[in-house]
Parts: structure tokens; sequence; C-alpha cells
């Protein structure tokens, strides 16, 4: 006997494309949110734009980790909800297979990704999150290209302004240039060029030449006539202001697990980060390990009341998933500050939601007719009784009126 039969390969595929569609909208939704803020961002740090496709890279981890188990949620629950509207699913425990069969399926793909979110978690958000705010620091106050801000003057070691007034070719070409440039005798040079660009040297890193075509140079000396000088090319060199080296990787939630462990568990580690790295590794074991019940919460809540086409379950599935996600991290600050114990605060919600999720699966799967959530489907049909009794009581006298 084959390990997977039809009826497994057959909900395999309705799972499979509804999860890879909420991956794609949830991950696509979160990242244009924080794109328009990016953008913003570099644009008023004077960056390139590439930077800003390299910081959404950084945080896509972080996403992921939230994305994996909403889309293994949505997509079970839709299959189950579509094999319950067809009447497929009541042919198909007629013939024998219960709820506990069909959730075979399922609960091999939620494994699968229970690892992968686990590696997820563990390895890449961390590695991800140090790279993203590396990006942060370089655009602040690292990089020149990134430093000089566009239509603004900026001060150069002291001695030197600049101001450009376009950039095209992400800062590569530059365009409107203005400089003044003050040196130890008491010279003053005022370069003015119509375009320009930055050209690094090998064999000196800390100076950079700025390559000036068509412009004029005034010298004005102490006691001497001002001296107009014309050029169609000029090379300026520019000393590279003093750039602070960013700092290691070594926040408790930059720590992969092995690190967590070691450092949580140590003997000479400092108390702070101690009870931080410990937080942070309860938090991500506990918001991996509330994937097992997810195949549990979806078959509940997929099977609206016979005769009904109710989606409430839709919505209390996402509701319940974001409010346990929200209670992990408020956990987790709370336990990093010291102001509660790790285990309690999120192991603490996780049993809470445990009980819970199997009470609901125990209602749909083993109490004839048992809905877990009844008494909201009421309350919800009642409320929309009432609002399509009110809707048609506005429209009456118009219709009247209009016959």
């Amino acid at each position: 006997m084959k390990f997977l039969t039809a009826t497994d390969r057959y909900i395999f595929r309705l799972v499979l494309m509804p999860m890879l569609a909420v991956f794609v909208i949830a991950a696509s939704l979160l990242v244009l949110d924080k794109m328009l803020k990016l953008f913003d961002f570099v644009a008023s740090e004077g960056g390139p734009v590439s930077v800003v496709f390299q910081m959404l890279a950084g945080l896509l981890p972080e996403y992921a980790s939230v994305a994996i188990p909403l889309g293994l949620m949505l997509g079970i629950l839709l299959a189950f909800r579509k094999l319950a509207t067809s009447s497929e699913l009541d042919v198909m425990r007629a013939v024998g297979l219960g709820y506990n069969r069909l959730l075979r399926e399922p609960y091999l793909i939620t494994l699968a990704l229970m690892t992968v979110n686990l590696f997820v978690v563990g390895y890449l958000q961390p590695l991800s999150r140090y790279y993203y705010e590396q990006l942060q620091f370089e655009l602040r106050s690292g990089a020149l290209g990134a430093s000089i801000k566009i239509g603004e003057f900026t001060t150069l070691k002291d001695r030197m302004a600049l101001r450009i007034e376009q950039s095209s070719d992400e800062g590569r070409q530059l365009i409107g240039i203005f400089a003044r440039v003050a040196n130890s005798r008491g010279q003053v040079l005022s370069i003015s060029a119509r375009q320009g660009e930055f050209m690094a040297l090998r064999n000196n890193p800390d100076t950079i030449i700025l390559r000036l075509v068509d412009g004029q140079i005034i010298q004005d000396s102490p006691g001497e006539t001002p001296r107009v000088l014309s050029f169609s090319r000029h090379d300026l060199p520019i000393d590279l202001p003093a750039i602070e080296q960013f700092r290691h990787r070594g926040k408790d939630r930059e720590y992969v697990l092995p690190e967590l462990l070691r450092i949580g568990w140590g003997d000479k580690v400092p108390d702070e980060l101690r009870i931080a790295s410990r937080a942070s590794l309860n938090y991500r074991l506990a918001e991996v390990a509330m994937m097992i019940f997810l195949p549990l919460l979806a078959v509940a809540l997929a099977v609206p009341p016979k005769r009904s086409t109710s989606s409430l379950g839709v919505f209390v599935s996402i509701i319940m998933v974001t409010v346990y996600h929200k209670l992990c991290e408020y956990g987790q600050g709370v336990a990093a500050a010291g102001r509660a114990y790790p285990l309690l605060v999120q192991w603490g919600p996780f049993l809470v939601f445990a009980v819970i999720i199997l009470w609901m699966y125990w209602r749909i799967a083993y109490i004839p007719g048992g809905q877990p959530i009844g008494a909201l489907e009421r309350f919800a049909e009642t409320i929309g009784k009432r609002l399509r009794s009110l809707l048609g009581r506005r429209r009456s006298p118009q219709l009247a009126t209009r016959i």
C-alpha cells in the first residue's frame, strides 16, 4: 500500500496553491509597506536607490517568519473549507476517513515548514537583522556618496564645502557642482563645473578624486587680485572623513540559536545579556512550536455550519495567529527587560492557545454537529440579518417613490 493515496495527493494540491498565494501576498504587502519608508529614508540620507533593495533583502527573513505560519494555516483552512462547502468532506467522512486521517498530508507539510521556519528564525533572521542595521549605519555616516546630500552644502575636513545640484546613474554622474576649498596658505578656490564624477584611488583609500568637466576656478589669495581660470577637465582630490567602524554583532536578536544557548547559560556572561538571550531563545522556539497546532486550528475553523457559507472562521483564524504573535513579541520585550520570567511570558500564552485549539478541534472532530465558534456564527448571522433588514427599510420608500 502506498504511503500517499489519491486522497492525500488531492488534499496536498488543495493546500499547496492557497498556501503559496498567501506566502506571496503577505510578503509583498509587508515589503511594499516598508519600501516606501525606506525610499524616504535613503533619499533623505542621499544614498543610491540600490541600497533600498539591499535593505529589503535584509528584511525578508523577518517577514518570512510571519508569512510562513500564516500561509500554512490559511492554506489548510481554505482547502478544508472548499471540501466542506462542496460536500466532499461529508463523503470522505462517510467512507471512514476521519479528520485525523485527512490531516496526514497537511501535517507532513507542517513538519517541513517548521524545519524551514526554525532555520529562518534561528540563523537567517539574526544575520539579516545585523546586515540591515549595518546598511542603516553606512547610510548615516559611512560612504561619501551616502553622506553628501543633493542640493545642500556639505563640509569636508573643515576646509571644503561641496554642493551638488543633481545626480544620476545612482550617484555616479554629478550635475551642477560647486566647491569652495581653503588651503593652509590662506588661498581660497571657488570651483564650479557643469558635471563630474567620483573616482577611487587604488593606492590611497582615504582619498578620492572628484573629476570635474567644463568649469571655472576663481583663485582668491590674500593681497592679490582674484584670478579666473577655465578648464575642460580638472581633478580635485578630496580627503575622506574618518568613518566610524560599525559595531560587532552582539545584540540578543542578532545571535543564532547555538550562540543563544551558550550565552543564556554561560558562567562569565553579564546578567543583562544572559536574560535577553534567554528571552530571545524562548520567543523563537515558542513561535515555531505553535505551528504544530495550526492544522488543528485551520480544520476547526474551516467547516462552516450546515447550509451556510460563512467565512467567519477565516477572520477568526487570522486574528488568533496575529494575537499570539503580538503576545510573543510583547513577552520577549518584557522578559528581556528583566520584568518577567521568559518561560512564563512565552510558554504561558503557548499553553493557553494550545488548550483552546485542542478544544476547538475536539468539538469539530468528535461531537456531531459541533461548532467551535457556533456562538460567534449565530451572533454574526443575527447582526447580518438586522443590517439587511435596516437597509431594506431605507430602500423601500425610494422604490415606492420611483414606482
